[in-house]
């Protein structure tokens, strides 16, 4: 039970993580997953790629298929409404830190 709802939390903080690196540059799936894991998320395939689709049809992200060493990678940035939403969600969170530290 706890697990369960750990992982419903901590997927609004991926989605904000996954906005930030969007806003930097484009990204493809496979490195949005190695990076979360550097932080210490397990996230797979099979978890991440719905939830880029879902942000894509939100408006949150723009997907642009590119060919890499003759392979089809599907990389995604971030929409201006995405880029609202981040700015909001960074503002939102620190003010709830702040409240929350100790």
């Amino acid at each position: 039970m706890k697990d369960k709802i750990m992982r419903k939390f901590f997927l609004g903080f991926i989605q904000i993580h996954i906005l930030h690196h969007a806003k930097k540059e484009p990204f493809y799936g496979v490195w949005m997953i190695e990076e979360l894991k550097s932080h210490g998320y397990d996230m797979s395939p099979g978890t991440l790629y719905p939830l880029l689709h879902s942000m894509e049809s939100n408006g949150l992200l723009e997907m642009e298929e590119k060919t890499v060493e003759g392979k089809i990678r599907k990389y995604y940035k971030i929409t201006s409404l995405g880029a609202d939403v981040l700015e909001e969600a960074r503002k939102k969170a620190h003010e709830l830190f702040k409240e929350i530290k100790d």
